[in-house]
Parts: structure tokens; C-alpha cells; sequence
């Protein structure tokens, strides 16, 4: 809650801008906010690929989409991805297999994921170099601590491990099953093909959806630049554990676009809508299926 305490605060303190950005969103062309609408729900099926290029045995399809398009709900319940990872857990187990490769699957999708994520943003820094000053999104006062914390988790994981021999054998053995299934998923070409091909389109699609919108509500930055603070943006974002994103995500898409160049009001109005066409919108009836599929026991 302290980070949704922070980010109100913020937002109390900024609330001009918030209010002109509210403003802006009147003036959006309809068209590029419809070819937005498309681009999100395009994300869903490439979490789904995702996730079954993860296992090697064959999930139903349908099923799989519905559980992604429902996981997105259960992602507003619990920080840091960790709604919609106990929503693909359960559905995996559901469809039989053993919760050790549940586990397993769902650590080579967090791991698909992120590197997808990072690599589009590494390329997408090559062919922009300019797109981003990254000084204005890490203040020299910031450094420091997050130094800090980035050698202190090791440290401590290390710590717990040397002091806990049942955790570390519960670890080895996690490792065992999921390298594992990584070779497994891997020795089939279409398997690995929809693990990656998903993970790089997932969030290429997010960012298309961030500069349709964009355009939508005439942004002046260029859209290699908006996809570049779109990528900055959510890995920066991930550092606060807040349920899905909400808060983090908003403040550090904002302090991106306009790093990138944009107006504070208009960039404002963007991620009002970005995150009114991703998270809000598809809010209610994420949670409709999700308890229809709890009903028909899918998860």
C-alpha cells in the first residue's frame, strides 16, 4: 500500500497537470485509438503463445487465451506479476501437469519475458541512441541507493542459502526440473519458436499500443522514441512491487515521454489512455471470466 500512498501524494501534488492531461483526452482521433484497442488485444495471444511454447505438452487453446485475457485481472490483486502467475500455475496443474513443471513452465516464461523485454530495449537504444535522457528518469540522488538494494539482494540470497540447507535443496532440485524442461521445450522447434516469438511480441505489441495512442492524441515524439520510453518506462516500473503496476507504471511512463521530449500534459493524457485501453477497459470483464473460469473449474 505504501507505494499507492506515495504515488497519490504525487498526484495530489500535481493534480493541474492531471487535470489538463483529463483535458486532452477529449481530443483523441478515433482511428488510431481503435487500431490501439486492436494492438491490446493482439497481447493476449502472445501471452498465450508464450506460455505454451513454455511446456512441451499441448494446452487448449481457447482455454489458454480465456486464462490469459482472466490472469490480467487477477494481476490487480497481488504485486508484481503475482496474480497472474497463480492464475497460470493453477490452470497448468488443472490441465495435469505436476506443479513441480507448473513451477518450472512459469519460471521459463517470467525468464522469456524479461529477456524479450530487455532485448527489444537494447536494440531499440542501438537504432535510437538519442531517444531517452536518462538522466532526467535517474536522478543522481537515486544512484546511490539503488546500488545499494542491487547488492544487497544477492548478498542476502546467498546469506539465506548458506544458513537454510532445506532451502537450498528445494532450490537444486527446482533447478534440476526446470533446466529440464527448458531443454525439453527447447528440442522442439515450435515450442521454442512460440516461447521467444511471443516474448519479443508482447511487448513490441504494448509499446505499438503506447504510440498508437500517442498518435491518437497528437504526441510530438517519434514513435521509435515513444517505444523506446514505453520499454525504459515498464523496467524502470518494475522496481516497485505494486499490483499491477498501478501508480509506478502511470509516474515513470509520464517522466519517460516527457524525458523523451513530449509536453508534461499531453504526455500525461497518453499514458491516461494507454492505461485506460490496457489495465481499466478490459478490468471488468477480465474478472467475469476469471470467476466463469474458476466456475468451470478451467483454474
Amino acid at each position: 500500500m505504501l507505494p499507492l500512498l506515495l504515488v497519490g501524494v504525487v498526484a495530489v501534488r500535481h493534480r493541474s497537470v492531471l487535470a489538463e492531461g483529463f483535458g486532452h483526452l477529449a481530443t483523441a482521433r478515433w482511428p488510431w485509438l481503435l487500431a490501439a484497442a486492436g494492438a491490446t488485444c493482439l497481447t493476449w495471444v502472445a501471452a498465450a503463445c508464450t506460455r505454451q511454447g513454455a511446456v512441451v505438452e499441448r494446452l487448449p487453446r481457447r482455454r489458454l487465451l480465456a486464462t490469459q485475457f482472466a490472469a490480467g485481472a487477477a494481476n490487480h490483486l497481488l504485486p508484481t506479476g503475482l496474480g497472474a502467475s497463480a492464475v497460470n500455475l493453477r490452470f497448468m496443474t488443472v490441465c495435469g501437469l505436476p506443479l513441480a513443471r507448473s513451477s518450472a513452465a512459469l519460471a521459463l516464461y517470467l525468464l522469456a519475458e524479461s529477456v524479450g523485454r530487455l532485448a527489444l530495449l537494447g536494440a531499440l537504444l542501438i537504432a535510437f541512441p538519442g531517444a531517452l535522457r536518462l538522466g532526467a528518469l535517474l536522478p543522481d540522488a537515486a544512484v546511490g541507493p539503488l546500488l545499494t538494494v542491487a547488492g544487497a539482494v544477492p548478498v542476502a540470497a546467498a546469506v539465506a542459502l548458506a544458513l537454510l540447507p532445506r532451502l537450498r535443496g528445494a532450490l537444486a532440485s527446482f533447478l534440476r526440473t526446470a533446466l529440464g524442461e527448458a531443454r525439453s521445450v527447447h528440442a522442439r522447434p515450435a515450442r521454442a519458436l512460440a516461447l521467444w516469438g511471443g516474448a519479443l511480441a508482447f511487448p513490441a505489441l504494448q509499446a505499438s499500443v503506447l504510440v498508437l495512442v500517442g498518435r491518437a492524441l497528437g504526441l510530438e515524439v517519434p514513435a521509435g522514441h515513444m517505444a523506446v520510453a514505453y520499454l525504459a518506462a515498464t523496467v524502470a516500473a518494475a522496481l516497485v512491487p505494486t499490483p499491477g503496476g498501478i501508480g509506478s507504471v502511470e509516474a515513470a511512463l509520464v517522466v519517460a515521454l516527457v524525458a523523451a521530449g513530449g509536453p508534461a500534459a499531453v504526455a500525461t493524457a497518453v499514458v491516461l489512455a494507454f492505461r485506460l485501453l490496457t489495465v481499466w477497459l478490459p478490468l471488468l470483464p477480465g474478472a467475469l471470466t476469471l470467476a466463469a473460469l474458476v466456475r468451470m473449474r478451467v483454474i
